[in-house]
């Protein structure tokens, strides 16, 4: 499904231009998601789990089936039960990160809120934020450099999307990653499903697994429009004169609504997770659900 967009949303820019906007956005876009990933740090208790290490993680009692090599009797004298002592798994993961910043990812139907594209890189940059403060590795999907932790991988990853700029393709570049990689998608996925699903299948038959945000304007999703409304698609240039915008708002919200269910259908059958989000709403929530659902599907 192609969604129509309003006028208003007209971008004459080329790929350069945009790929310079792209790059001077970045620093800015930098601090506002290291204050955004703060945010979301408070409410999350880290992703440390059980397994082999050296760095102690909790006390635990004891429960059948657990090795008794593991009880730590210092700790059980001081109670009537027995006690574990777990240590924290010290193997990082790899994620690899890619946000749509293509044509129809720079719009936005109210000037007070960010376009899709910004915002997809500010929660894009505040993922990564998070995951390496948790000790894991990141890299910029495309890029072909490989993750990398700690500050160093915030700013190889940054370095990366200044040099990537803008692109012209709605889809994810594909790569060659190892077996049970996760990479994590962000964008209006907006684009055909079977193209989509085709892409996305590729990535499955290299044994990686994903992550989705779907990133829309209130406007995709209500055409609150009124009147007489020239829509143009910011990709391919087409564009739609509507006489009476009103009488099709039922129908565009029911194709708009069954290309949403197509594509929750297509992250079930493939086993990855998606998420939806909004853009006139804080980009906290976002942040913590698709953070909290990568760290669940890590400890998997």
């Amino acid at each position: 499904m192609v969604a129509a967009r309003p006028s208003a949303a007209k971008v004459g820019h080329g790929l350069r231009h945009r790929a310079d906007q792209l790059a001077d956005r970045l620093p800015p876009l930098m601090v506002a998601a290291d204050r955004v990933a703060a945010t979301v740090a408070q409410g999350v208790h880290g992703r440390r789990r059980v397994g082999v290490g050296e760095t102690f993680w909790q006390f635990r009692p004891y429960q059948p089936g657990d090795s008794t090599a593991r009880i730590d009797w210092r700790q059980s004298a001081r109670s009537t039960q027995l006690f574990l002592r777990d240590q924290e798994w010290e193997a990082a993961e790899s994620v690899w990160l890619w946000a749509d910043v293509s044509g129809s990812m720079q719009y936005r139907s109210d000037q007070a809120w960010p376009e899709k594209a910004e915002r997809a890189l500010l929660l894009l940059l505040a993922l990564a934020a998070l995951l390496v403060r948790a000790g894991e590795r990141v890299a910029l999907l495309g890029a072909e450099r490989r993750p990398m932790s700690g500050r160093a991988g915030l700013d190889a990853l940054c370095d990366a999307l200044g040099a990537a700029g803008a692109q012209a393709e709605s889809l994810p570049p594909m790569q060659a990653l190892p077996r049970h990689a996760r990479v994590v998608l962000l964008s209006d996925f907006l684009t055909p499903l079977d193209r989509l699903r085709d892409r996305l299948r590729r990535f499955v038959g290299l044994g990686v697994r994903g992550h989705l945000l779907q990133i829309l304007d209130p406007a995709e999703l209500e055409l609150p429009f009124n009147g007489r409304v020239q829509f143009d698609d910011l990709e391919p240039g087409a564009s739609a004169l509507i006489g009476n915008v009103e009488g099709v708002r039922a129908r565009y919200q029911a194709r708009m609504d069954a290309h949403r269910s197509g594509l929750r259908e297509l992250g079930r059958s493939l086993h990855w997770t998606l998420a939806q989000h909004v853009i006139d709403r804080p980009p906290e929530p976002a942040l913590l659900a698709l953070y909290s659902s990568l760290a669940t599907k890590m400890r998997a």
